[in-house]
C-alpha cells in the first residue's frame, strides 16, 4: 500500500468531524481556509459559524460593510484577512457574477488567495489534482523524507511543493490534502510527535534516524521590532473618545484611543506633553501590557483622564465620543484595547 492510501485510510478512521470537510461548496471551503490561516481550529470554528450565520453566501458577504466584517473578525488578528475576504466577495459578485473560480490558476488571482488556499479550494471543491503545503504538511514532508532544505527559503518552497506532488493522490486530491493536514495537526506535531501511532512510520526517514525533532530545519530567527505605545482614555460623563486607525500599519481601520508612539520607552515628560494636547493636566496611569505579534512586540501603557468638558470636534475632528456598550458592539477594535478596558472594568463602570 502506498503512502497516500495509508494516509487516507488513517484519516477516514481518525479525522475530526469539521463542518467544512463535508461540503463541496467553494465559498464555505474558502471561508474556512481564510479563517484558519495562522489560527487553531478550536479558536477559528466559532468565527466560521458566526460568519456563515451572518453571510450564508458570497453574495451576502459582498453586501456587508467593512466595519461589519472587521467586527465579526475581531480577536482573530491579521485583520488584512478580513479586509481581503470582503474585497474578494465583492469581486466574485460584481465581476464574476457570483461564480467562484473553479481551478487553481484562476483562484490564485483572487485577493488574499495564495498557493496554499488556491490548492485547498481547487482540490476540495473541484477535485483538481493540486496539493497543499502549509505548516502541518511541511512538517510531515520534512520528517518523512528527512529533508534538510529550509522550508521558507525560495528553494525550500519549490522542494516541498515537489515532495507534496510526488506523494499526492491524483484521484482523490482533496481527501489526500485534508489527510496530510490532519496528520500534521494530530500526530506529526512540532514538539511531541506521536510516532508510535503514525500510519507512515515505516516510510519516515526521520523516525528511522531518531531525528524527528530536528525537522523541519529552522530558518534564521525573525528579528522582532519593539514598539512603545501610550493610549489616553479621555472620559467625559458616560462616554470616552476613540479614533479610527488609517494607513497601512497594523489594525488598519480598527478603532482605538488617541495614541502616542515612540521608538524607545515613553518618558513621563512625553506623556504629560501628549496629555496637554487634549487639555489634560491630571490623569491616572495604568500598567503596561506587552502585546506580541508575529514580527513585533508592542509595549502598551495608558493613562486615564476625566474631562470637565467635552472635546472640541473642531480641534479634534478625528475623535468620536461613544459609550462602552456602543463601542463594544459596533466598533471593531484590537484585542489589546479590549484587554485594557476589560481588565480595568471600564465596561462595567462607564
Amino acid at each position: 500500500m502506498n503512502i497516500s492510501n495509508k494516509l487516507i485510510l488513517w484519516y477516514e478512521r481518525n479525522k475530526r468531524e469539521l463542518p467544512f470537510r463535508s461540503t463541496k461548496d467553494a465559498y464555505r471551503i474558502w471561508l474556512s481556509e481564510v479563517i484558519l490561516q495562522q489560527t487553531r481550529v478550536e479558536q477559528g470554528l466559532p468565527y466560521y459559524y458566526r460568519f456563515l450565520e451572518s453571510f450564508p453566501t458570497v453574495k451576502h458577504l459582498a453586501k456587508a460593510s467593512e466595519t461589519e466584517v472587521l467586527k465579526l473578525w475581531q480577536g482573530l488578528g491579521y485583520y488584512s484577512r478580513g479586509r481581503n475576504l470582503l474585497a474578494t466577495a465583492q469581486h466574485i459578485t460584481k465581476i464574476l457574477h457570483n461564480k467562484f473560480p473553479s481551478n487553481y490558476l484562476e483562484l490564485k488571482k483572487l485577493k488574499g488567495v495564495g498557493d496554499y488556499t488556491a490548492a485547498a479550494i481547487a482540490s476540495m471543491a473541484f477535485n483538481e489534482p493540486v496539493f497543499t503545503v502549509d505548516g502541518n504538511v511541511t512538517r510531515v514532508l520534512s520528517r518523512l523524507f528527512a529533508e534538510k532544505t529550509t522550508p521558507n527559503s525560495s528553494v525550500g518552497k519549490k522542494v516541498f511543493q515537489q515532495l507534496a506532488e510526488n506523494i499526492g493522490n491524483k484521484k482523490f486530491p482533496g481527501l489526500h490534502n485534508q489527510a496530510m493536514m490532519e496528520l500534521g495537526a494530530l500526530v506529526c506535531t512540532p514538539r511531541n510527535p506521536k510516532c508510535e501511532i503514525c500510519p507512515l512510520q515505516s516510510h519516515c526517514l526521520a523516525y528511522q534516524q531518531k531525528q524527528q525533532l530536528n525537522f523541519p530545519v529552522k530558518s534564521k530567527k525573525i528579528k522582532i521590532k519593539e514598539r512603545h505605545f501610550c493610549f489616553i482614555i479621555l472620559l467625559y460623563r458616560n462616554k470616552f473618545y476613540i479614533r479610527q486607525r488609517n494607513g497601512n500599519d497594523i489594525w488598519k481601520n480598527l478603532y482605538e484611543f488617541p495614541l502616542l508612539e515612540t521608538q524607545t520607552k515613553i518618558s513621563s515628560a512625553s506623556i504629560s506633553k501628549f496629555a496637554k494636547n487634549y487639555g489634560v493636566t491630571k490623569y491616572e496611569s495604568g500598567r503596561t501590557h506587552i502585546h506580541k505579534l508575529t514580527h513585533q512586540h508592542i509595549h502598551a501603557s495608558y493613562i486615564v483622564a476625566h474631562l470637565s468638558k467635552p472635546i472640541s470636534p473642531k480641534k479634534f475632528p478625528e475623535l468620536k465620543a461613544v459609550d462602552a456598550e456602543d463601542f463594544k458592539n459596533n466598533f471593531p477594535h484590537p484585542r489589546l484595547i479590549e484587554k485594557i478596558l476589560s481588565e480595568n472594568n471600564y465596561f462595567d463602570l462607564l
